[in-house]
């Protein structure tokens, strides 16, 4: 009698053992059902093609805006080379003659500086200035003495200004280095030709922007 009292003792201690596993299991930290929550946050670090798009396609607009501007400082380089020649001929005035002299010699330089680029970019070689430049060009050559420099000082004036606004613009905005190292020193050399012109027109009295005094008096 006294071993199947003991033995019954055994028993159900061990029944009231395998009860209590399952609940103890469950309330362990490092249970099975712990480890779910950290799913979506797996799931949140990989980047979603919505946050990569603009990104490629401003590199891309970029790229493209790159081309257009080497593609137009070598068209605009080359007219005021052919211009620079021109005043060289046709006027009369020493300082307009230097500053022509100028004109073909450093832009000359920035364009062997430029074909390189723009061979890796892709951009063709220019063929020769753009439509505007050819109609200034053909104005200017029917002109001579005073009228010559009158027209070529306002005109050098302009695409100055505007040419320095588009370098800086360019060294500002280009992500490629290159670019942007011909940009910088682009727009140095363009500073200084627009000093020198706006001197030029002070001391010639034209009048930028306007009609000069002398073009005033003889209407």
């Amino acid at each position: 009698m006294i071993t199947e009292r003991i033995c019954g003792r055994i028993l159900l201690c061990s029944a009231s053992m395998l009860l209590a596993l399952p609940t103890a299991v469950a309330q362990q930290p490092g249970g099975a059902t712990q480890q779910q929550p950290n799913m979506p946050s797996q799931q949140s670090t990989s980047p979603s093609a919505g946050t990569m798009g603009p990104n490629a396609v401003t590199g891309n607009q970029q790229g493209m805006a790159d081309q257009a501007f080497v593609k137009k400082a070598l068209e605009g380089g080359t007219a005021e080379v052919q211009l620079g020649q021109l005043a060289q001929q046709k006027s009369q005035s020493e300082d307009v003659k230097q500053f022509g002299q100028k004109m073909v010699e450093d832009h000359t330089q920035l364009g062997d500086q430029m074909k390189p680029i723009a061979q890796q970019l892709g951009v063709k070689e220019s063929k020769g200035p753009s439509k505007k430049d050819k109609q200034l060009m053909a104005k200017l050559e029917g002109l001579s003495g005073p009228q010559f420099d009158e027209a070529y000082i306002q005109a050098m004036v302009k695409d100055h200004k505007q040419d320095l606004k588009e370098f800086q613009n360019e060294a500002q905005n280009s992500q490629d280095p290159n670019v942007k190292q011909a940009a910088q020193q682009g727009a140095g050399v363009i500073s200084q030709h627009l000093q020198m012109i706006q001197q030029i027109a002070q001391s010639h009295n034209v009048a930028v922007g306007g009609k000069s005094k002398t073009t005033a008096s003889i209407r």
